[in-house]
């Protein structure tokens, strides 16, 4: 099997897994999207940091490109991002913010995913000047990232 095939696959399984996870929980729930605890910003984090576990498929899709693709951490966070954004935005906007997909939410959702975008592109560099290894500037990304977003998803996103 050839590099750009196992990076297919573990980006499907990865998709698969998220589609499976939203439509169970809109399967499973009782309580219709715009009522009930839905609105806390308790539940909101908690769900939102479950949905953030996508920071392991960034991960996943940065190493592999890495050792796959092309030697560059910057270029290959940059691609990590773009999957781990897709699926995000099904993910946050259908169970996280229990908000519907939305041409206003999608515009905002994007603009601060460019803005995570640059971010994710700028630590990673910043880890790479500093000569870290690149794992270590994968996580530094997977840290700095979700939190970013989360604030603005939270104010501005689904407001």
């Amino acid at each position: 099997m050839g590099r750009l095939e196992v990076i297919g696959l573990a980006l499907l399984a990865a998709l698969s897994a998220a589609v499976g996870i939203v439509l169970r929980q809109r399967a499973t729930s009782a309580v219709p999207a715009d009522q009930g605890d839905s609105g806390t910003l308790v539940a909101t984090v908690l769900r939102c940091g479950f949905g953030d576990c996508l920071a392991a498929l960034h991960a996943l899709v940065a190493v592999l490109f890495i050792n796959f693709v092309a030697p560059q951490p910057p270029l290959a966070n940059g691609v990590a991002f773009a999957v781990a954004t897709v699926v995000s935005y099904v993910i946050n906007t259908t169970w996280s913010f229990s908000a519907r997909l939305h041409g206003r939410t999608l515009l905002r959702f994007l603009s601060v995913s460019a803005c995570g975008f640059l971010l994710a592109m700028f630590v990673a560099w910043a880890a790479q000047m500093a000569g870290l290894n690149y794992l270590l500037g994968i996580v530094a990304v997977a840290l700095t990232i979700p939190a970013f977003t989360f604030v603005l998803h939270n104010f501005w996103t689904y407001r």
